[in-house]
């Protein structure tokens, strides 16, 4: 099992699919109330509905020519690069979601597509050496056929409950829209 520290632990067993969501630079409010949950997962649940109605902060992925450099680079990781197999994934105005089966460390994952739609945005954005996804990123392994499930649905819905399509099929940067 891989195991590696940013500001929060990571660890990557063998064999198991990885929920990721990464946000971009700025798009974390400033003020966050602080309250106790019962569980991690009830905490990170209300966290990220929060998040998804935060509107202030960068929102670059609303750009069409973003998301969808954002989407192919998401398809190339699997398809040409084999780092992955893909499950499910979304791209949102302010943060990316995918639930994958890692073929490589999530370290060098993660690195290549943040750091290949980094460079390729800020250059359809004109910006040149400032910063466009957050340092860190969440990550989560599914623990069985039920999380499963439920990772892929909670990704692919991502766009509804945030107010931004009527259904998940109709959210063009997901894989619900391409199936």
């Amino acid at each position: 099992m891989l195991e590696y520290r940013r500001r929060l632990p990571h660890f990557q067993p063998d064999d198991v699919y990885v929920f990721l969501t990464w946000r971009l630079w700025g798009s974390l409010p400033a003020n966050r109330q602080r309250r106790t949950y019962p569980t991690p997962g009830h905490a990170f649940v209300a966290t990220d509905r929060a998040l998804d109605c935060h509107r202030s902060g960068p929102l670059w992925l609303k750009d069409p020519r973003i998301a969808a450099l954002v989407v192919q680079s998401i398809q190339i990781g699997e398809s040409d690069k084999r780092f992955y197999e893909l499950c499910a994934w979304v791209v949102m105005p302010n943060h990316v979601r995918l639930l994958i089966q890692p073929r490589a460390d999530l370290p060098l994952i993660t690195r290549w597509l943040k750091g290949s739609t980094a460079r390729g945005a800020n250059q359809l954005l004109e910006r040149t050496g400032q910063r466009f996804w957050q340092d860190e990123s969440y990550d989560h392994w599914a623990r069985n056929v039920k999380e499963f499930v439920r990772i892929c649905r909670y990704i692919e819905d991502n766009p509804v409950t945030a107010g931004l399509a009527g259904s998940a099929e109709l959210w063009p940067w997901s894989s619900a829209s391409t199936r």
